[in-house]
């Protein structure tokens, strides 16, 4: 009787409520969505990348032996990076200052990887890295990287866009096991020297749960 006539007195406030929800749920879902796709771009690319090797090698090498060989050509190959960390900055929209109040916006920590300009002039990496947390415990992080390589003119410098796939490990998920997770990936700067960013999207209705810019350098030698 209490909800009855909750919703006869009003009627404006139940639907408005409901309708949030909807929308809310809608947008969990369509992020998600572009995360899946997201999965599959840098794996689209290896593959491609892998399907060609493939056909040079002949019938006998699949398509994953063809992926290991490419990525131990960058680890063969690649020139050796050093990653400095960094900053991360936690959205003003999603946590509340009370909770902002509680967190590690610096983010410090080293990584080390290996990277290779491929024959479209676009660079993959191997990449591991361990860095300070939110909470301030340790985050560990390896995997593949692609990056579309842009020259910005006669100037010397490049952008690049790309995604990164991989594992992360973290105190506070999943008990602290390892889980995969694919990233939008971006820079800035020489060929040389990088500074690098990556974005955490907000997956849940809650808050707290993402919106997160990471930035950091990037030192191939």
């Amino acid at each position: 009787m209490r909800i009855d006539n909750l919703s006869v007195c009003h009627p404006y406030k139940v639907v408005k409520k409901s309708t949030g929800v909807v929308m809310a749920s809608h947008i969990v879902r369509c992020k998600k969505a572009l995360l899946l796709m997201a999965f599959a771009a840098p794996l689209s690319c290896l593959a491609q990348q892998a399907d060609a090797a493939g056909d040079q090698a002949g019938p006998e090498q699949n398509a994953l032996g063809a992926a290991i060989d490419r990525v131990s050509g960058i680890a063969d190959r690649g020139n050796w990076d050093l990653y400095l960390s960094g900053y991360a900055h936690h959205s003003r929209d999603t946590y509340s200052h009370k909770r902002l109040q509680k967190l590690n916006e610096k983010a410090w920590g080293v990584g080390v990887g290996k990277t290779i300009r491929n024959e479209q002039g676009n660079d993959e990496s191997l990449y591991a890295l361990v860095i300070r947390d939110s909470n301030r415990n340790h985050q560990w992080s390896a995997g593949y990287a692609y990056q579309w390589i842009f020259p910005l003119g006669s100037t010397g410098l490049e952008a690049g866009a790309g995604l990164s796939a991989g594992l992360i490990q973290r105190k506070d998920w999943f008990d602290g096991v390892p889980f995969p997770a694919v990233l939008p990936m971006f820079s800035l700067g020489s060929r040389n020297f990088k500074l690098m960013g990556t974005y955490v999207p907000h997956m849940s209705t809650r808050k707290g749960k993402g919106d997160v810019l990471f930035l950091f350098a990037k030192y191939t030698f």
